[in-house]
């Protein structure tokens, strides 16, 4: 690259700091190609490339290795899935849900289910809630072990990555031994979940809880003091509480930024008004306190999760309720009105009164929220996502500007996204 003279330096800065550039900075990626200045060179960082997370595109405006803008390109995975709920039932979209945040799909399968419920006006019963709250915990936890490894590995670390994988791999046992599916699970139903969760299961459960903590803290033994991993995080990718919270991000992000925001405090859901457990915040905006906010929340995960099974109440777990959710096996074998109703909620689904309802849950990436519009039909006539790696992405350019391009690997694994859910 040439050296630019004082003059063009000041010039080049001028041009930058004028309220026209900024303007134009802040649009389309056309406009970033058209008004690169003097030797500045684009560079385009994925869809095709093992640090971003799935198919994203970040088209980079640089200054030698200096980030002066980026823009993020979400769409490359457009599977049009808002378009097809439309065109099935309640019931029929449950099992897409798992292939929307592929690293959580139990947590998705809670907030459909809600969502649905909260559309039909019923509720599912006591033991069925806290299930349903295990379960979200269980896949937070597998949730932020995928996004602290990757991490790690973006940074060289690869032993860590391989302890979480195996974490993981004791998560998904469990998983199938609980629904029969170890990655898409399409475990709750409408009114409650497929199956109960037998005393067994809820025992190795116990057990891996007793665990995996000492597993945790090896790692963070392993890397947490590494000077290498510390230079490569801290200070890195900062963004202020005031533009976190103007560019709607959620979760994690948002949160280690020093706003304590957690739905499931704000405004509870399923039995975490019952249960205690802390908002994890940090203060310092940067990649590393985004690692530090997911590493602590699993510890605070666990938590939850002796709670939850040293409280967990006997009961039915699923809803009976013949015109919104769908009957036992047994019941549809055995009786001619089961068997009926059964038909119906296949052909026809469950049928919310007309009108519109927003229905959200804390996902372990962040804000997940579903709104649905009925027309008193047994398809919703629109199905809206508001997805917490779309908002989250959002925050990409601030975090990015004044950054060496290196440290776009780190900064993107902070934000940890899930294209999945990204391009709906």
């Amino acid at each position: 690259m040439t050296v630019k003279t004082k003059t063009q330096v000041e010039e080049i800065n001028r041009i930058r700091n004028s309220k026209l550039y900024k303007e134009l900075m802040q649009q389309d990626v056309s406009l970033l190609m058209d008004t690169a200045l003097d030797n500045d060179m684009i560079l385009n960082m994925g869809p095709q490339h093992p640090a971003t997370h799935g198919v994203l595109r970040v088209v980079l405006r640089l200054d030698g290795e200096t980030i002066v803008n980026a823009v993020p390109e979400l769409g490359y995975l457009h599977r049009g899935y808002e378009k097809l709920a439309e065109n099935l039932t309640y019931h029929e979209f449950i099992p897409h849900t798992d292939r929307l945040d592929y690293l959580a799909p139990m947590s998705n399968n809670v907030a459909i289910a809600l969502a649905i419920e909260n559309a039909l006006g019923i509720e599912a019963p006591p033991r069925a809630q806290w299930i349903r709250t295990l379960i979200s915990e269980m896949a937070r936890i597998s949730s932020h072990l995928m996004a602290i490894g990757s991490t790690c590995l973006d940074l060289g670390a690869m032993t860590v990555f391989l302890w979480t994988f195996i974490e993981r791999e004791k998560l998904y046992d469990l998983f199938q031994e609980i629904c029969g599916a170890r990655f898409t699970t399409s475990y709750t139903r409408i009114g409650g979940v497929a199956n109960d969760i037998s005393d067994e299961i809820l025992d190795k459960i116990k057990q891996w809880l007793i665990e995996f903590p000492p597993l945790l803290d090896k790692a963070e033994a392993l890397v947490h003091r590494n000077r290498i991993f510390i230079d490569r995080m801290a200070g890195i990718g900062y963004l202020s509480p005031e533009k976190a919270i103007d560019l709607g991000a959620t979760g994690p992000v948002l949160r280690a930024s020093g706003v304590a925001r957690d739905l499931r405090k704000s405004s509870p859901y399923l039995v975490y008004d019952q249960l205690d457990f802390d908002i994890i915040t940090e203060n310092d905006g940067d990649c590393l306190a985004r690692y530090l906010i997911r590493y602590r929340e699993c510890h605070e995960s666990a938590k939850l999760m002796h709670q939850i099974l040293d409280k967990m109440p006997q009961g039915e777990f699923r809803l009976n309720d013949p015109k919104t959710t769908l009957p036992g096996k047994n019941e549809i074998y055995t009786k001619m009105e089961e068997l009926i109703h059964d038909f119906m909620l296949i052909n026809y689904g469950a049928i919310p009164p007309k009108g519109e309802t927003y229905t959200a849950i804390e996902s372990p990436k962040g804000e997940l929220g579903f709104y649905i519009i009925s027309d008193g039909t047994g398809n919703p006539w629109k199905l809206k996502f508001r997805s917490p790696s779309t908002s989250n992405l959002q925050t990409l350019p601030e975090m990015a500007r004044g950054s060496m391009i290196a440290d776009m690997v780190v900064i993107i694994g902070s934000i940890d996204p899930v294209m999945g859910e990204a391009d709906k």
